[in-house]
């Protein structure tokens, strides 16, 4: 093996500058780096897309919610007893973050000019706010005490525009109850949030649960469910068999997956468009290599005669030329990955490239950079580059010596 590394390199070195003139060379060399720099970039953004989206639609409704078993998905849930034995204890177990109490309820917002229909979410002294601090545009969250009721309510900024509502304004909710009659209450606009999401934006506001257990006829240990936040949402369906095995017979769990199926089932699609980017990628890579051997082997017409003539055997000799397609992969992979990683940082740092939120549910463009992804792509286009070469090699076997020195 020594033996053909050295003459590989001085090959490489004896005839740079005629090997690189060739076209066909650096097209090859460029087709591998401009291939790395789409497959990785493509894999960032979408990986970046679906945890941005994900991570939003989980900050409106958790990664697990635990209610009763004739809730059937209606904002008008039965009320379960919050005295139970996983609450609050079940955010000790392995990968369960934070557990929350919450119930919903239906309502219209009427303003002097306007009125508006909405879902209330209301929350407890446990309520977890990153989510909501994060996407918070005008105001502030506001703190909830037990024993104590807050008046204070969290609009998105699409309901507050339409509404012609600012913070500290005062409003009114009319709640919808079970004999067709609406309740009123006031309330005091704390915070103004903007997540994007206009499914989500359209129609959640945010208050203090002791409003919907009043309206509703429940006491104060009376809630519509609870909500589980985890570590890693690919635990989820794990976690999600742990709980329901725990929880007993008379409450049900379900993932954030299967109370919005269509949003999940369109972000695993995404996947195939990855799949589909870096299939025609290394298609056109190894196209291009392939072209690029069997350039170096007529050129080489000569070489490959004079060392059949001194004994070397074919495959040694076709090992030799695999090496200088290597050497051309791995150039092609160093400067598609300095030039795909380095996009992507800037991206990551700066956000240059802004995108429509109303359309994409973005500002701009998500990254995700994960460095294991990257390497298996790297190596994955290495090693199908390097096994697509063994077949245009043979040709080296159908090359006579002598007829090999005379052309050359």
């Amino acid at each position: 093996m020594n033996l053909e590394y050295f003459i590989s390199k001085r090959i490489i070195k004896g005839n740079k500058s005629n090997r690189f003139s060739q076209p066909i060379i650096r097209i090859a060399i460029l087709a591998i780096a401009l291939g790395i720099i789409v497959m990785t970039i493509s894999l960032s953004i979408v990986g970046g897309f679906q945890e941005e989206i994900r991570n939003k639609i989980i900050g409106f409704g958790s990664h697990i919610q635990i209610t009763s078993y004739d809730s059937h998905n209606t904002y008008e849930a039965s009320p379960i007893d919050k005295n139970q034995d996983f609450y609050p204890h079940l955010d000790t177990v392995n990968g369960i973050k934070h557990i929350q109490i919450f119930a919903t309820k239906a309502g219209i917002i009427k303003t002097n000019e306007e009125i508006y229909g909405v879902v209330v979410k209301g929350i407890g002294s446990d309520f977890d706010w990153e989510f909501f601090n994060q996407k918070m545009v005008e105001g502030t969250s506001f703190t909830i005490e037990d024993g104590k009721t807050n008046n204070a309510i969290l609009l998105s900024k699409t309901i507050a525009n339409k509404m012609k509502l600012k913070v500290n304004d005062k409003m009114f909710i009319y709640f919808i109850q079970e004999d067709g009659q609406l309740r009123p209450k006031d309330f005091i606009v704390s915070g103004i949030y903007q997540s994007g999401l206009e499914q989500f934006d359209n129609l959640m506001v945010i208050t203090d649960i002791a409003h919907i257990q009043k309206r509703n006829g429940w006491n104060e240990n009376q809630v519509g469910g609870f909500e589980v936040l985890i570590d890693d949402y690919k635990n989820i369906d794990k976690l999600d068999d742990y709980i329901y095995n725990n929880i007993g017979y008379a409450l049900h769990s379900k993932t954030i997956k299967e109370q919005n199926p269509d949003i999940f089932n369109w972000l695993d699609l995404q996947d195939l468009n990855v799949i589909i980017i870096i299939i025609l990628m290394v298609i056109v890579a190894v196209i291009n290599i392939i072209s690029a051997l069997l350039i170096l082997i007529l050129e080489r017409t000569g070489t490959i005669g004079i060392l059949k003539a001194l004994g070397m055997p074919n495959w040694n000799v076709r090992w030799v030329f695999i090496y200088n397609a290597i050497h051309l992969i791995v150039r092609g992979l160093f400067w598609g990955n300095l030039i795909g990683i380095g996009l992507c940082l800037l991206q990551l740092k700066f956000g240059f490239i802004k995108l429509p939120e109303e359309s994409y549910y973005v500002s701009e463009v998500p990254i995700k950079l994960e460095i294991i992804n990257i390497i298996l792509l790297n190596i994955g286009t290495l090693v199908i580059c390097v096994l697509m070469l063994i077949i245009p090699s043979y040709v080296i076997t159908k090359i006579s010596p002598i007829k090999a020195i005379r052309f050359d």
